[in-house]
């Protein structure tokens, strides 16, 4: 399969003259993971998480520096990507940080218009526009950098009938375990520097027109022992949230300080993905040896007292750890994993919203109780 790149030659898309939004987001296209074994990894997001085959890249499709394979779920997809040789800056990233999360694509109607918004508004530039084709299409990608190493790729992708993107070819196995019920991606955080939170905050205001939806501080998010501060970023349609945490002053580590300390640098701490029913979803990824973070079973005593009344019942919600909170709009389900890395860095959530909007934050006093357990066992508290 022969794939060109070329710069794109068509004009710009104009946008309606009444479209205030200069970045209007689709959504999340999907989350790039560079890591230092991809077939495994591949292998261990199928069997654990239920992502199913979709392509691959590699020597085989003309690329030589790496091996890429891409997974999905529903509306879900990862693509875990390793380098083939040394001196390369996928191998020099995973030096650094461990396995972690390079690229959270957006998908736009125009990736062209995207880049010029966002770089004149003082976005750096990670991929100038280029068009990517094949037999099924093209794809038009760009990108800027964002906290970190990590970066935000734009990808247009109207024109495209094929697998997943030009220079991937369609990857068909006969290991498909089912799906667990993932559905997309609700939200990923990030985790920045000490005063780091306020000048990323701008960032997003400035150069991608987000806005602060919410906002946490050291009082909202800490125990006896340490604290952080967030803010949740989220594009004009809801459809994309940021929220970004930075480190607060406690008697002792906090959890983002230790992600920090481990990852080498700020990055990606976790990714929220949906489901339209926890227990179902908890339950087989547990059976299949996921890791969760528990809380107290004192958590339920008085659980319906302070959320009111919930459609599920208490029972499997406390079997499996699942935490509850309830904002003006309805409530939310989620629980976290523990961290899927050797280093205690990147770990995911998996959210059910029954209306809620928010981000659970009745649960962040007993979620982050559970989260500096786990870091007195590893010595990091």
């Amino acid at each position: 399969m022969e794939t060109t790149l070329e710069a794109p030659t068509r004009q710009t898309k104009p946008l309606p003259a009444a479209e205030q939004d200069f970045l209007p987001l689709q959504g999340t296209d999907y989350v790039e993971f560079y890591v230092g074994n991809a077939k495994q990894a591949a292998h261990y997001y199928k069997t654990a998480f239920g992502f199913q085959s979709l392509a691959y890249s590699g020597p085989e499709t003309g690329v030589r520096d790496r091996a890429s394979y891409a997974i999905r779920q529903n509306k879900l997809t990862f693509v875990l990507t390793t380098p083939l040789r040394r001196d390369n800056p996928i191998a020099d990233h995973i030096y650094k940080h461990g396995d972690g999360v390079k690229a959270l694509a957006l998908r736009v109607a125009d990736a062209t218009s995207a880049w010029q918004e966002t770089t004149k508004r003082g976005g750096k530039s990670y991929l100038e526009p280029m068009t990517v084709s094949d037999e099924y299409g093209e794809v038009v990608l760009s990108g800027i950098h964002t906290y970190g190493d990590t970066v935000h790729l734009f990808v247009e992708r109207e024109n495209y009938r094929g697998a997943f993107m030009p220079g991937f070819r369609k990857w068909e196995t006969d290991y498909n375990p089912p799906s667990t019920g993932l559905l997309y991606v609700d939200h990923c955080v990030g985790n920045v520097g000490w005063n780091q939170m306020n000048p990323w905050v701008k960032f997003y205001e400035d150069v991608m027109g987000f806005r602060n939806i919410l906002s946490f501080d050291d009082n909202d998010i800490s125990t006896e022992y340490s604290a952080l501060m967030s803010k949740v970023m989220s594009n004009g349609n809801g459809y994309v949230k940021f929220p970004i945490n930075e480190p607060a002053e406690g008697k002792k580590k906090s959890q983002v300080e230790e992600y920090l300390d481990f990852y080498n640098g700020e990055g990606v701490q976790h990714v929220a993905m949906a489901t339209k029913d926890i227990v179902s979803t908890v339950s087989d990824l547990q059976q299949r040896g996921v890791e969760f973070l528990k809380v107290p079973s004192t958590y339920y005593a008085d659980l319906i007292d302070r959320v009111g009344k919930i459609d599920e019942d208490i029972e499997p919600l406390e079997r499996l750890g699942v935490l509850v909170d309830r904002d003006d709009e309805g409530y939310l389900l989620q629980i976290f994993t523990k961290p899927v890395e050797d280093r205690p860095t990147l770990f995911y959530e998996i959210i059910q919203r029954k209306g809620a909007k928010s981000f659970g934050k009745g649960n962040f006093k007993a979620l982050f109780e559970a989260i500096e357990r786990e870091q007195a066992e590893r010595g990091n508290l």
